[in-house]
C-alpha cells in the first residue's frame, strides 16, 4: 500500500485553503485561514495535507494547485531534451514559450509551480508552527523533520528556477508584505535548506516508506544542494552520497522495473498516485501523448535527446522514447516520452497496452533514485574539474552503465570526464526533470542551451536561465517585488 495515496486530498479542504481559492489574488505565502491544531495526532493529519500540496491536483484547469504534474513545463521543456508536439516554432502558447526560451511573466505554468511550492511552504510552517502541541521530543522531532524536507525541498526548486527568492520561514499575516515580497539573496535561501535538510536527517524517524521523506531522502536531497551551491562543497557531498551507498538498503533495478514496479529498491522517494481515483490519480503522462485522445501533447522527446539516447543509452532505449503511433502534421514522426505511459499500477509490456484511464494514471512521480545518487557520487569526486582518475568515481559511474548493458572491462574508461558524465545523467535520467538542473550545476546551460536555441531557430540568453518572477506576484506586492533582469 502506498503510504499518503488515499487520503491527502480528502483532508486539504478541512484543514487548509481549498483548492477553488489556490490561485485567487491573495498573497501565495501567508495564512488566509484559521489553522490549528491540539494533538500530536491531528498534527499528523496534518503533514499529510503537505504531501498532498506536493502531489498537485489532477486537472486540465489552470486554476487548480498542479504542483509536481507540471513540474516538467518549468524544468524539462526548457532543456534540450523535450517540447511540444506541434513543430510550430512560433507556438506563443503557455508551453511554446518553454521550448522556445521566450518565456513571460504571464506565463501560466510559471505562476502555477511558483504558487504551488509556496503552498507546499505555507501548509509545511503551518505544521511547524503547531509542533509544540507534541509532548514527545522524539515524535515531534519526526514530525518537524518531514515538515522540514518538504520545506526545503520546494525552496530548492524555486531557488534554482527563479533566483532570489522572499524566506517565509513561519506563518505571516497577509498583510505582512514586506516579508511575503522581499525578494533575499539566493545565498541565504540556500542556508535555509541546508539548515532544513540537516534538522531533517536529525529528526526523521525511518518508516520504511518511499512516498514519505525519509533520512536517506534528505541525504540525498541535501548533497544535490551542496553541488549546487555557487561554491559547491563537494566532500560534504560525496560522504552524504556514501552514506546511503553503504547501507545498502538500495540496487539498481532493471531499467523498465524502476518505473512499472513502483516504489523498488531504487527509488529513494517518490510522489505517490494511484490509478482511476481523480484524487489520487496524476494527468501528467496522459498529457505527453496524443493516443488515448490527447491531440496537443506536450514533452515530446526531441530529436538531440534521441540522438544521445541512441548513442550512449544502451538497453534503456525502448525504455525512454517511443516513435509516436500516430502520424500528424503531414506526416512528421514524434518521439513519446516512454517511462511514465499512464498505465496505473503495472505497465504494459510493449509499452502500449493501457489497463486504466490514461487520465487518472496512477505511475508514481520518481523524486530521488539510487542512480541519481551514484552519480552525484561520481560528480562530487569530479569536483568541477574536467576529468579525474580516481577508481572510486569511475565505479559508480560504471555501476550505472554497467545496468544499461555496457561491459565492466571493455567500456571502463581510465579516465571520467565531465562531458562524460553529463551525458551518463541525461540519458540515464531523460524525462525525469534532472536536465536544466544539470546543465545548470556542470555550468554548461548557456552554452548547450545557445547551441540548441540556435539550431531550431530559438534564442537563449543569460535571462533565460532563471524564470520570471509572476507579473501576479509583482501586482500584489505594491512595488515591494522587484522581476528578474531580461522580463
Amino acid at each position: 500500500m502506498k503510504y499518503f495515496k488515499y487520503i491527502a486530498l480528502i483532508l486539504m479542504g478541512n484543514t487548509f485553503i481549498s483548492c477553488s481559492d489556490f490561485l485567487e489574488p491573495t498573497p501565495s505565502s501567508s495564512i488566509t485561514t484559521d489553522n490549528y491544531y491540539t494533538t500530536a495526532e491531528e498534527l499528523e493529519t496534518g503533514l499529510i495535507g503537505v504531501y498532498a500540496g506536493v502531489k498537485g491536483i489532477n486537472s486540465s484547469s489552470k486554476d487548480d494547485n498542479h504542483a509536481v504534474q507540471w513540474e516538467f513545463y518549468v524544468t524539462e521543456m526548457r532543456s534540450d531534451n523535450t517540447s511540444t508536439k506541434s513543430p510550430d516554432s512560433e507556438d506563443a502558447s503557455d508551453a511554446g514559450q518553454m521550448e522556445s526560451f521566450a518565456v513571460l511573466p504571464t506565463n501560466n505554468f510559471v505562476l502555477n509551480y511558483y504558487t504551488s511550492s509556496f503552498e507546499v511552504i505555507y501548509r509545511a510552517n503551518v505544521i511547524l508552527e503547531n509542533i509544540d502541541v507534541v509532548e514527545d521530543e522524539e515524535t515531534a522531532a519526526a514530525i518537524s523533520g518531514e515538515a522540514k524536507f518538504l520545506r526545503a525541498y520546494s525552496y530548492f526548486n524555486l531557488v534554482r528556477l527563479f533566483g532570489d527568492l522572499p524566506l517565509i520561514d513561519r506563518v505571516v499575516a497577509p498583510a505582512d508584505k514586506e516579508t511575503q515580497f522581499t525578494r533575499l539573496d539566493a545565498s541565504v535561501i540556500y542556508d535555509f535548506i541546508i539548515s532544513d535538510l540537516q534538522d531533517a536527517i536529525e529528526g526523521i524517524e525511518d518508516h520504511g516508506y518511499k512516498t514519505r521523506a525519509s533520512k536517506d531522502a534528505a541525504r540525498g536531497l541535501l548533497a544535490k544542494v551542496y553541488l549546487s551551491l555557487e561554491s559547491p562543497e563537494y566532500t560534504k557531498a560525496q560522504l552524504l552520497c556514501e552514506e546511503i551507498i553503504d547501507s545498502g538498503n538500495y540496487k539498481l533495478e532493471d531499467f523498465y522495473d524502476v518505473f512499472y514496479s513502483e516504489l523498488n529498491d531504487e527509488v529513494i522517494f517518490a510522489i505517490g498516485y494511484n490509478s482511476g481515483i481523480q484524487d489520487n490519480s496524476q494527468i501528467f503522462s496522459a498529457e505527453w501523448m496524443n493516443a488515448q485522445g490527447h491531440t496537443s501533447g506536450v514533452n515530446y522527446a526531441t530529436t538531440d535527446v534521441k540522438a544521445a539516447i541512441d548513442e550512449f543509452g544502451g538497453t534503456r532505449k525502448e525504455v525512454s522514447y517511443r516513435e509516436d503511433p500516430l502520424t500528424l502534421f503531414g506526416g512528421t514522426i514524434r518521439y513519446q516520452v516512454a517511462k511514465y505511459f499512464p498505465d496505473g499500477e503495472s505497465g504494459g509490456s510493449d509499452g502500449q497496452t493501457f489497463t486504466g484511464l490514461p487520465q487518472l494514471a496512477g505511475n508514481d512521480w520518481i523524486v530521488l533514485r539510487y542512480a541519481d545518487v551514484l552519480l552525484m557520487h561520481s560528480e562530487a569526486i569530479l569536483a568541477g574539474g574536467t576529468e579525474t582518475t580516481s577508481s572510486t568515481a569511475i565505479d559508480s559511474y560504471m555501476e550505472v552503465r554497467e545496468r544499461a548493458g555496457f561491459d565492466a572491462i571493455a567500456d571502463r574508461p581510465t579516465r571520467l570526464t565531465k562531458e562524460a558524465l553529463l551525458v551518463e545523467r541525461r540519458v540515464e535520467l531523460a524525462f525525469e526533470n534532472q536536465r536544466f538542473f544539470d546543465l545548470l550545476r556542470f555550468n554548461e546551460a548557456q552554452s548547450k542551451l545557445s547551441a540548441f536555441a540556435l539550431a531550431n531557430g530559438f534564442t537563449f540568453t543569460t535571462t533565460d536561465l532563471l524564470l520570471p518572477i509572476p507579473q501576479n506576484e509583482i501586482n500584489l506586492s505594491q512595488g515591494v517585488m522587484y522581476q528578474n533582469p531580461g522580463y
